[in-house]
């Protein structure tokens, strides 16, 4: 049985855009951004014992029509869906995070999107270091975005590598080649990601949304603010504390009880 059609309108209700979605490089870029302010990262129902469902009717009915986040598989899946039904040339890739200095497994999607014989990276799923807005592939091109400075280089053997400046340094984000990314791959890299004792999203509460003038996000109950590149932290109380706060900083709404979310370590 077939996929209903991509849900045009409830997807740009959802993410407050308003203009042509016309496949050009504005578009493009006006497309990722309206995603990135309005739908955050958020891995709860693998904390919920759930998983993480990637077919298009549980993106659109999870992501789009029931208003909650996800993780990069389901943003940019979801992006994705959405490029291809405005017709847009796209298709997905997958990284190895580098963050901890030891590169992963392919666990991170992303998205590669071709326009008049130049190609761009759009990742609307990185968490609180995605980028605002697509980058050309093109290496040590500079890209700043909202304050975030971004760049491509070579990392042989691990192909490309997407780096951003922090304090002065390039930290490493992830690399990535342009081979080509089946289902089946896709499915693998959630399926560790999502179930695997070592992966993050299986032990820590991970949130974040992005807001032109910076943003806010959870790791576990430390939530930070950075607005005009000034950074508040606090630490949350367990309880209804946290749960309002998820509503008021991230428009999250759990379905469950919050004592129903596997407990944070000691």
């Amino acid at each position: 049985m077939e996929n209903p059609p991509f849900a045009l309108d409830a997807y740009l209700e959802r993410v407050h855009y308003a203009g042509s979605v016309h496949p050009t490089e504005d578009r493009l870029e006006a497309l990722h951004r309206a995603q990135v302010y309005t739908i955050p990262f958020e891995n709860f129902d693998i904390l919920l014992g759930r998983g993480v469902a990637l077919d298009p009717v549980a993106l659109c009915d999870k992501l789009v029509h029931r208003a909650r986040g996800g993780y990069c598989f389901e943003l940019n899946g979801l992006f994705l869906l959405a490029l291809q039904a405005f017709g847009f040339d796209a298709r997905a890739l997958l990284a190895r995070v580098h963050l901890s200095g030891t590169p992963t497994g392919r666990g991170h999607q992303l998205a590669l999107v071709t326009m008049q014989g130049r190609e761009w990276l759009a990742d609307v799923g990185a968490g609180r270091l995605t980028l605002r807005a697509p980058i050309p592939l093109e290496l040590n091109r500079i890209a700043t975005q909202d304050g975030r400075t971004f760049r491509l280089v070579e990392a042989d053997p691990f192909g490309i590598m997407l780096q951003t400046l922090h304090e002065g340094q390039w930290l490493q984000l992830y690399s990535f080649d342009v081979g080509y990314v089946c289902p089946a791959d896709i499915a693998y890299g959630n399926h560790f990601t999502s179930t695997h004792p070592s992966s993050l999203f299986t032990s820590a509460r991970v949130v974040a949304l992005a807001h032109p003038n910076g943003q806010v996000s959870l790791l576990n109950c430390t939530l930070r603010t950075v607005t005009a590149g000034i950074e508040h932290a606090q630490e949350l109380e367990e309880g209804p504390t946290y749960v309002e706060a998820l509503k008021r900083h991230f428009g999250i709404e759990l379905d469950a009880p919050y004592e129903a979310m596997r407990p944070l370590p000691r």
